[in-house]
């Protein structure tokens, strides 16, 4: 039988801890080509709304361990103004509704395992991003976050922070007041640590070890004019990457890695994070092709490490408390959610969650 796997259920059966672990080996394995994954690639067509345009977008890999996924996502994206800021809107076929889903698969057998919503799933995953990067290049002795967000990945990202960092305080800023005092009461509770309410984006840079910009902002948020030596960068949203000032002032970037060129192939290798194909090219996108920007890339090729040669000791991250460091996943998306769905299909089935459907609705005898 094939599992139906809902956002509730994966909220049972999926901890922090659990998604990190799964990301490191699978970022490690592919390190190790003994997995696999390709950049997200993206299919945009306008709407019959000029200021609104659809998007496809898949994320695929699989590894020996087992397991092979593809995720999918349907959208129509726009922009909005929100309180001052360009922020990145999307949905499903009206707003509040959203649809992404996982297939996972055996290698072993192909046979179609689970159909999983993104939903759960996309939050950790990222905030297990920002928590291994954490890890590997802030100060050992990082204790002050600041955050610029207030919402689902903000609070992935604190619990990914608490467990690999001893954090005291928290320094929160988003524009709307009541969303970052919400949220700053339930992070004090969740994590009995200090939180200043911060009315000014400026005041969370001050004294912070590890500043994240967490929005759905379409344009940058970090100001590296204003970090302070010794910060670590996460940064989710806002155009992909840091301003420009903070990628001139990092002494160190992590990129997890790089998704592989096609085998036979090399030339067709990119390390870009997504590939976007368009109708009607020349029409304004919206969503991650806005304005035909293209997706970051290798950005500090120079100070660049990966994870890998942290692990195996080929390189060395941070050296000193003084250095400014950022750290990011890179083309990797793929590789994450045959990691993680293997792990949620596995406890979903240990624990009887999920609804099961007849596998064989899903094959047939005629060879495709």
């Amino acid at each position: 039988m094939t599992l139906i796997i809902n956002n509730d259920e994966v909220a049972k059966v999926l901890t922090m801890e659990t998604t990190m672990a799964a990301l490191e080996d699978a970022y490690l394995a592919l390190a190790a080509r003994e997995a696999v994954c390709r950049p997200r690639i993206d299919i945009r067509i306008p709407t019959a709304d000029p200021a609104r345009n659809y998007q496809w977008g898949t994320m695929e890999g699989g590894s020996t361990a087992g397991y092979f996924a593809i995720r999918m996502k349907s959208d129509v994206i726009y922009e909005t103004q929100y309180n001052g800021s360009i922020t990145q809107e999307k949905y499903c076929m009206r707003p509040g509704l959203y649809c992404g889903l996982i297939l996972l698969t055996s290698t072993e057998t192909g046979e179609p395992l689970a159909f999983i919503n993104d939903g759960h799933l996309q939050h950790m995953r990222v905030g297990a991003d920002g928590g291994i990067g954490v890890k590997y290049l802030a100060k050992a002795n990082a204790e002050v976050v600041g955050l610029l967000g207030s919402g689902g990945m903000a609070r992935t990202h604190m619990r990914a922070f608490t467990l690999v960092r001893d954090i005291k305080k928290l320094q929160v800023f988003s524009p709307t007041r009541e969303n970052r005092e919400r949220f700053a009461r339930e992070m004090a509770a969740s994590y009995n640590i200090e939180v200043q309410v911060c009315d000014r984006p400026e005041d969370v840079y001050k004294g912070a070890d590890i500043v994240a910009g967490l929005t759905d902002s379409a344009v940058p948020v970090i100001d590296g004019t204003l970090l302070e030596r010794g910060t670590h960068i996460v940064n989710v949203g806002g155009s992909g990457k840091p301003d420009e000032e903070s990628l001139r002032r990092v002494d160190v970037y992590l990129r997890f890695g790089d998704a592989p060129a096609p085998v036979g192939k090399p030339e067709l290798g990119i390390d870009d994070e997504y590939l976007g194909f368009e109708a009607r090219p020349d029409q304004q996108k919206f969503g991650d092709g806005r304005r035909g920007r293209r997706r970051h890339g290798n950005v500090l090729p120079d100070k660049r490490v990966t994870l890998a040669d942290l692990v195996n000791g080929k390189a060395k991250g941070r050296t000193s408390d003084a250095q400014i460091t950022y750290s990011e996943r890179g083309n990797l998306q793929g590789a994450q959610f045959f990691a993680v769905a293997g792990k949620i299909y596995e406890a979903a089935r240990r624990l009887g969650l999920g609804r099961e459907i007849p596998t064989e609705w899903f094959l047939q005898d005629i060879r495709d």
